[in-house]
């Protein structure tokens, strides 16, 4: 089970809107969740200038916190006035991730939100910056990253590797499923399970044998991700017509699925690979990722969860 009692919201204080503010709050109202609202601010005319002293330095940081301060205070009111409890934190540090980072050792929430980069493009896509990335790198609980766009809050999808192709520990799968089926009963969503796969294309098999049978090769492999999907999903009462086995590219068919089926939240597990200490969605997180239109939430491995033999 999710546990839904402590969100905490990273507000951006060089923005207007708060799209991870409402959807934190959506939230809130249908679980009782405490939300805390935070910001981390960074000057570096502040940070050992020659032009002050230290006591103005220092007057100068408190000040600037005290605005920022303010502002979520203002941000909290209203929803204080409609029953949810709100608390705020103000901090001065750098680099942005590793302020949240240290928040979320501190406050142990349960769910951390924080908009994306805004997209001026034709078409609005999932911008992750930086500090984005690295959340999704080093985030000890789950990340629900908000899309800028219009939020709907009618479906969600859950992505699945029942074969495990990503090296992704086979517990997550069913972690990925539980919360969906959670978040959908919990929050009114219509929610879709979805697999894809892509064979070595004809053009890429130099192999005599494996020429020669090639269909009889898409097909076997079709067969066995079919099979493996059922086999992860024989558990939970989902009707087919919300399991979806695609054939090709992730970061093709999942981006299309997303759009074509008006889907507002995917689910995806993240996974820490070797040395590199970086989060990997599949291989090809990144043209996954910036490909979406939808908000986006991503659970890592617990403690313990060993890999699929």
């Amino acid at each position: 089970m999710m546990n839904l009692r402590q969100l905490l919201v990273v507000i951006d204080p060089t923005q207007e809107a708060q799209p991870a503010l409402e959807r934190a709050a959506w939230l809130a109202r249908s679980s009782g969740a405490v939300l805390e609202l935070l910001v981390c601010e960074f000057e570096p005319a502040l940070e050992g200038s020659l032009l002050f002293d230290d006591r103005q330095t220092e007057q100068a940081r408190a000040a600037l916190l005290a605005h920022r301060h303010a502002r979520l205070e203002a941000l909290a009111a209203p929803l204080r006035a409609e029953g949810l409890q709100v608390q705020v934190e103000s901090r001065w540090g750098k680099p942005l991730h590793r302020m949240i980072l240290a928040r979320i050792e501190e406050l142990k929430p349960d769910l951390l939100f924080k908009a994306t980069t805004h997209s001026h493009g034709l078409l609005e896509r999932l911008r992750l910056s930086n500090t984005c990335w690295q959340l999704l790198r080093h985030c000890p609980v789950p990340l629900w990253l908000v899309h800028p766009g219009q939020w709907r809050g009618q479906r969600l999808c859950a992505a699945l590797d029942p074969l495990h192709s990503a090296d992704k520990p086979a517990h997550l799968d069913h972690r990925l499923i539980a919360t969906a089926r959670e978040l959908a009963e919990r929050l009114q969503l219509d929610a879709h399970y979805l697999h894809c796969y892509a064979p070595l294309p004809r053009s890429l098999v130099f192999d005599a044998e494996l020429v020669a049978t090639y269909d009889a090769y898409v097909e076997r492999g079709s067969r066995q991700h079919r099979q493996a999907f059922e086999q992860l999903l024989a558990p939970y009462a989902i009707p087919a017509s919300h399991r979806h086995l695609e054939q090709g590219y992730p970061e093709e068919v999942i981006p299309r699925f997303v759009r074509d089926r008006q889907v507002d939240l995917l689910l995806m597990g993240a996974v820490a690979r070797g040395h590199l200490d970086n989060a990997l969605i599949g291989n090809t997180a990144e043209r996954v990722l910036e490909a979406l239109e939808c908000d986006l939430l991503v659970l890592r491995p617990q403690p313990g969860e060993s890999s699929a033999a």
